[in-house]
């Protein structure tokens, strides 16, 4: 039995309509207060997908929302990004008890304003964030000031400095929810901690293995397929901790079982180019330079020196 498609909706005015909500004050952009919203439509679909960018904060709501793999509950204050075009789910029972806000933007709203490209540049609107921003009260409140900003905006007849007023308070809430995202990155150190373990536990795994000769160099979207979440998500939470992207660090693990090669092998350049998976020895040479200011073969010779200068130094006290 084939499940049933998710239901797409095109505008603002249709989610209203879907939620009975009376129709919004402007087809773009909507403040929606959940105390507004009693219950789903009996015959609601099970997964929904939105052409509009979605900002909610929720809490005490008896159901289950899925989005990008991972189920959320709201008992605390949650906040949620959704773009346009993603796939979640939302299965509730009986009557809601939901408070919190959501709200809507149609990408035609950021029409011809900087937004409308630095939006798409925050990572907590991909699938791969593969976990809800929690807020403090301090934080909550903070956005919550910026919504009633909005909403009174919102709920005000339009003039000529309307959209301008929005737009630089939703330019606000985005930059705040960035900085809170971070801070959560920082202060879940036990799990950030064990997600680089296991990170390091997989490059370990890769290049100790064939798999760098039999399948070259591992991806980012390898890696983060591995550690089940997005390579978006992984990038800035190493970014975070550490201050290196994933390439950095796969490169980094290449250089290392590189010098490992050279120093303890007497395998050619481009033999050990071959076994880390570079298609040629240039392209090698040049990250190895680039990583350590050095030519494989000056890094060899360089190794080589002080264990032929200690040899002799050795051999001078022993004839003294």
């Amino acid at each position: 039995m084939k499940s049933a498609q998710p239901l797409r909706i095109n505008t603002i005015s249709e989610y209203h309509q879907l939620m009975g909500l009376p129709k919004p004050e402007h087809p773009l952009i909507s403040v929606v207060n959940f105390d507004a919203i009693k219950r789903l439509p009996h015959d609601s679909p099970k997964s929904l997908i939105h052409n509009f960018y979605s900002i909610a904060l929720k809490r005490n709501f008896n159901g289950k929302l899925k989005y990008g793999q991972q189920e959320y509950d709201f008992d605390e204050g949650i906040l949620l990004f959704i773009s346009p075009g993603q796939v979640f789910s939302i299965e509730a029972e009986g009557d809601l008890k939901h408070t919190g806000w959501m709200l809507l933007v149609h990408p035609d709203y950021l029409w011809n304003t900087p937004l409308a490209k630095t939006i798409k540049q925050y990572d907590y609107f991909s699938y791969a964030v593969h976990e809800a921003l929690h807020l403090s009260e301090k934080e909550e409140a903070m956005l919550a000031g910026i919504i009633q900003n909005i909403g009174q905006e919102y709920h005000s007849p339009i003039d000529k400095f309307s959209q301008n007023v929005i737009i630089a308070q939703l330019d606000l809430l985005l930059t705040y929810a960035d900085r809170f995202y971070h801070r959560q990155f920082i202060t879940r150190k036990i799990t950030n901690h064990q997600l680089l373990t296991r990170l390091e536990d997989t490059l370990d795994e890769y290049v100790n293995s064939d798999a760098l000769a039999q399948k070259g160099l591992p991806t980012v979207q390898y890696i983060a397929d591995v550690l089940n979440v997005s390579p978006n998500y992984l990038s800035v939470l190493l970014n975070v901790l550490t201050g290196q992207s994933t390439q950095q660090h796969i490169h980094d693990k290449l250089i290392e079982k590189a010098k490992e090669k050279l120093s303890t092998t007497t395998l050619s350049v481009s033999q050990i180019a071959y076994e880390l998976g570079f298609e040629h020895s240039q392209s090698f040479s040049k990250l190895f330079k680039s990583k350590t200011n050095l030519s494989p073969l000056d890094f060899r010779h360089s190794f080589q020196q002080p264990l032929s200068a200690t040899s002799q130094e050795t051999a001078t006290t022993i004839n003294d």
